[in-house]
C-alpha cells in the first residue's frame, strides 16, 4: 500500500454530477491529505500498517518548531482519497502500465478496509468517492509531503 500525505491547513475533495454541478464529497481543516494506492499482495496487516503510519508519522511541529507531532498528537483531520495512479510502473516508456495497482476490486476492498479502520481509529477522518473522477483543492503547509509504502 502507498500514500502520498501532505500536511494541509485545509483540503476538500469535489465530485461532478452528470449536470456538471460539483458535490462536496469530503473536507477537512488543518491535518493530512493521504491519496492512497493499493497493490496486488495487499492484506489486513499491511492496511493496518499504513493506519498506524498515517496517524503516527510525526510531521507536525512541536514547541521547538521541529517536526515531532503526528496527527494523533495534533488531533487534525485525515482526509483519505484513493489513487490508484501512485501504484503506477513509471520506469520505462512514455506511458505509465497500471501493473503494479490492485484490481477495481481488491483496491475498493483494502480502501474501504482502511477507511472503517481510521473511523474507529481517530475522530476527524473525510473521505473522496472512491472511482470517481475527483477535484481535489488543498492548502499544502509547509509544504511538507511524505511517500509511504507498506512493505
Amino acid at each position: 500500500m502507498i500514500a502520498l500525505i501532505q500536511r494541509v491547513q485545509s483540503a476538500r475533495v469535489d465530485v461532478a454530477h452528470a449536470d456538471g454541478e460539483l458535490e462536496t464529497v469530503g473536507a477537512i481543516g488543518a491535518g493530512l491529505l493521504a491519496l492512497v494506492a493499493v497493490q496486488p499482495g495487499d492484506d489486513e496487516p499491511r492496511t493496518r500498517r499504513m493506519l498506524e503510519r498515517l496517524l503516527g508519522y510525526r510531521v507536525f511541529a512541536d514547541e521547538l518548531g521541529r517536526m515531532n507531532r503526528s496527527l494523533t498528537d495534533t488531533d487534525g483531520e485525515l482526509l483519505l482519497v484513493s489513487q490508484f495512479t501512485l501504484a503506477a510502473d513509471t520506469r520505462s516508456g512514455m506511458r505509465p502500465s497500471f501493473t503494479t495497482a490492485a484490481t477495481p476490486e481488491d483496491g475498493r476492498r483494502w480502501f474501504d478496509r482502511l477507511v472503517a479502520m481510521a473511523q474507529a481509529a481517530h475522530p476527524r477522518v473525510e473521505i473522496g468517492r472512491f472511482g470517481a473522477h475527483m477535484v481535489v483543492h488543498l492548502v499544502n503547509d509547509g509544504p511538507v509531503t511524505f511517500w509511504l509504502e507498506t512493505p
